[in-house]
């Protein structure tokens, strides 16, 4: 592991690093030789995933407890690590919880999906791929989602902030990777973390939030994708179901993908 954290070294930047897919690639990152800073909302959360990771691998931790749909988020982040040099940047907040048509929520619901999932990376790998080019490494992971494939009912903003977050990954890949600086955007199909646990059995498509859903990605197995196609950038689709969503995406209209979007929402909405 030590070519690795010599690659990617000395410390990582975990956003969405209190539970789920984000605290596995922060543990996964540390068990690779990288101290990791944890960034979320909860203080007492983090607290608990930075002694575990400490516990288990010996790597420093370093918390953030900050709420990245702030309009200052990213530049309290950047105060905040000023002292470290950052050589992995995963960013991997931003989920909606809402699932709600866009006009039954208030605007300042999408308002802050764009927040967190459009500005917040954007400034954060400008602020930290400066450092990445001039040493000619690091390494920068966006995770996106199949709901930016085409725009859909209930994910209005969310679609469309995955959607920038997608195409946001691949350009600075072609920017980057001639520098040395490794981009992965990876595209996620439904994962099995907490956040989703809760939305399913809110909606009674799970008896318990105990239970996997039906149909979700380990996130062992996302993780494991992650440092898999870390070096074969700029895009990778996670999981058999979501490759075969591409695919089918990729051989209709424009227009027949949302209407397959919209028909795949509804039939699950009605299921509950």
């Amino acid at each position: 592991m030590s070519d690795f954290a010599d690659r990617y070294g000395p410390w990582a930047l975990v956003a969405g690093a209190s539970d789920g897919v984000g605290s596995a690639m922060a543990e996964e990152l540390a068990r690779r030789g990288l101290n990791v800073v944890l960034l979320a909302r909860r203080q007492e959360v983090l607290d608990e995933v930075a002694a575990g990771i400490t516990a288990h691998t010996g790597a420093q931790t370093r918390t953030l407890a900050i709420d990245l749909a702030a309009p200052a988020a990213a530049g309290e982040v950047i105060a905040a690590t000023e002292d470290l040099e950052i050589g992995f940047l995963v960013y991997c907040a931003g989920a909606d919880p809402n699932f709600q048509p866009f006009l039954s929520s208030p605007l300042s619901d999408a308002e802050s999906l764009v927040q967190r999932n459009c500005l917040v990376p954007m400034q954060l790998c400008h602020h930290y791929a400066q450092p990445m080019v001039e040493r000619g490494r690091g390494g920068i992971v966006i995770f996106g989602s199949g709901a930016g494939f085409a725009g859909g009912p209930n994910m209005v903003a969310y679609g469309a902030s995955k959607a920038f977050d997608m195409v946001f990954a691949e350009a600075l890949w072609t920017e980057l990777q001639p520098s040395g600086v490794d981009v992965l955007g990876l595209i996620l199909g439904k994962t099995d973390t907490p956040a989703l646990r809760k939305l399913e059995h809110e909606r009674g498509q799970i008896p318990s939030p105990e239970d996997a859903p039906p149909g979700a990605a380990a996130v062992d197995d996302v993780v494991a994708a992650a440092f898999a196609n870390l070096t074969e950038g700029p895009t990778c689709l996670v999981g058999p179901e979501i490759q075969a969503a591409a695919q089918l995406m990729a051989s209709v209209s424009r227009n027949d993908a949302v209407r397959f979007i919209a028909q795949a929402v509804t039939s699950a909405m009605g299921a509950n």
